[in-house]
């Protein structure tokens, strides 16, 4: 942390006399991080009946802006050099994706985007008891510092704490998850950065409950909206088209929405990857999130012998748009997989699927239902895609022996064994984008 006497200049340059704000600000932080530290406070009270509001200050460090311009320049050289090296260059856009990551911390340097970015989260979920965002004290912020509520309440990943009030850590693991879906399907715009530090638990006074057959209620509060993400229009039509892929459990349909939100790299074989989708949506249904991130290797084994041409090419890349989606994914499925080890995640797959499909059929009843009862009609994958094809005018009739002979020797050149790491990253991409592995940083 910052000593308390510089980050104290920078409150009064941003403030002015702290004491016609605040009864005291702590000069211990109780936390810091790259950008600012956070002290507690006291503000006036704004009677003589009533004590001042408890707060926390959230103070950015001085000369912030400088060191970052210093570290993204440096950044930028790598990346460069990083794009030099064919397996990586082909699959991202590393320029590009460090130009985002600059884009988004530059906003977070802006409180003031901050600022708004909580009370949007606010009035998302201003009908969900169950959430809450902290108050923000607008009248005692500038855009280096920000006063909030102060929330006492138990971290999230304290799961010895969260058991001993009588709260369920499954039905705190329930609602994470069910507050991401809301926010990536729903509203499209998402908290980016859920590590233990910015979520945390408080049970509720409000509520009448029987501690002898129910749990105690309780609070999901999320905390810190500098890292937010937004969701595309385009991105978002083809993420609910994924999921309700998922639900039906449609291998090619999955495929195709893979390739619109750009997954693949030109001339993938999407057939091939069809296929083993197919399989993998079989082997993974119902399935609990910790038995995915761990894997039994004999299946692994069985999974790389029958797709190891896929595995081989590894056709797959990281579109820009799922740079921070897919790391908010990847830090959530470690929470919820901590707090309740034999969560099932496709319950929540299966509602928000099925709550699109019904959209959907609203929407465009005809081409829904024929969508929603197609993975019903007992036909095989191949068989629907033949009937595509000559519905469409594209079916094509082929027996040339020389063809045959070159799909038999690219399956003979790709016999390598190839190690588990890369057959996890396959496996992700083309299952579902919930069972990320574990990112959790420290607070």
């Amino acid at each position: 942390p910052v000593p308390s006497w510089i980050i104290f200049e920078t409150l009064r340059i941003e403030l002015g006399d702290l004491s016609a704000r605040f009864v005291h600000v702590d000069e211990q932080p109780i936390a810091a991080a790259s950008l600012g530290q956070a002290h507690r406070g006291q503000l006036l009270p704004v009677s003589e009946n009533e004590p001042g509001e408890s707060v926390v200050i959230k103070i950015q460090r001085p000369h912030i802006e400088e060191i970052v311009q210093v570290d993204l320049a440096a950044l930028r050289v790598v990346a460069r050099w990083i794009m030099r090296y064919r397996p990586i260059g082909r699959r991202a856009d590393v320029p590009a994706l460090l130009e985002e990551f600059a884009v988004t911390l530059y906003e977070e340097l802006d409180y003031g985007q901050e600022i708004e970015n909580a009370a949007r989260f606010a009035a998302i979920f201003a009908d969900d008891d169950g959430i809450y965002a902290p108050r923000i004290y607008r009248e005692h912020c500038t855009s280096r510092v920000i006063v909030l509520e102060d929330v006492e309440a138990i971290k999230i990943t304290d799961v010895a704490r969260i058991t001993a009030v009588n709260i369920n850590p499954a039905e705190v693991a329930d609602r994470v998850l069910d507050a991401y879906f809301r926010q990536i399907f729903r509203e499209r715009f998402f908290h980016a950065d859920p590590h233990p530090g910015n979520l945390f638990i408080r049970p509720r006074d409000d509520v009448a409950w029987d501690p002898e057959t129910e749990s105690c209620p309780f609070v999901l509060i999320f905390i810190d909206f500098g890292m937010m993400g937004r969701v595309p229009n385009f991105v978002g039509n083809n993420l609910s088209k994924l999921l309700v892929s998922v639900t039906q459990k449609d291998a090619q349909k999955l495929t195709e929405a893979y390739r619109d939100l750009g997954f693949f790299l030109p001339g993938a074989d999407l057939e091939r990857i069809t296929e083993a989708q197919a399989v993998l949506l079989e082997r993974i249904w119902g399935r609990k999130l910790l038995d995915l991130a761990r894997p039994d290797p004999q299946e692994v084994q069985e999974l790389g012998q029958e797709f190891r041409d896929i595995l081989f090419d590894f056709p797959f890349q990281i579109p820009q748009d799922f740079i921070y989606l897919g790391r908010a994914l990847g830090m959530v499925s470690g929470l919820v997989s901590l707090l309740d080890p034999e969560i099932n995640p496709w319950y929540q797959i299966e509602k928000y699927g099925l709550a699109l499909l019904k959209e959907q059929m609203a929407e465009g009843p005809g081409e829904a239902l024929r969508e929603a009862i197609r993975p019903y009609l007992g036909l095989p994958g191949r068989i629907q895609r033949l009937v595509t094809a000559a519905e469409n005018g594209r079916l094509q009739l082929q027996t040339s022996d020389k063809e045959l002979h070159r799909r038999l020797e690219r399956v003979e050149k790709k016999l390598a064994q190839l190690n588990w790491s890369i057959l996890a990253a396959a496996s992700v991409i083309s299952a579902t984008l919930l069972f990320n592995r574990k990112q959790e940083k420290k607070p």
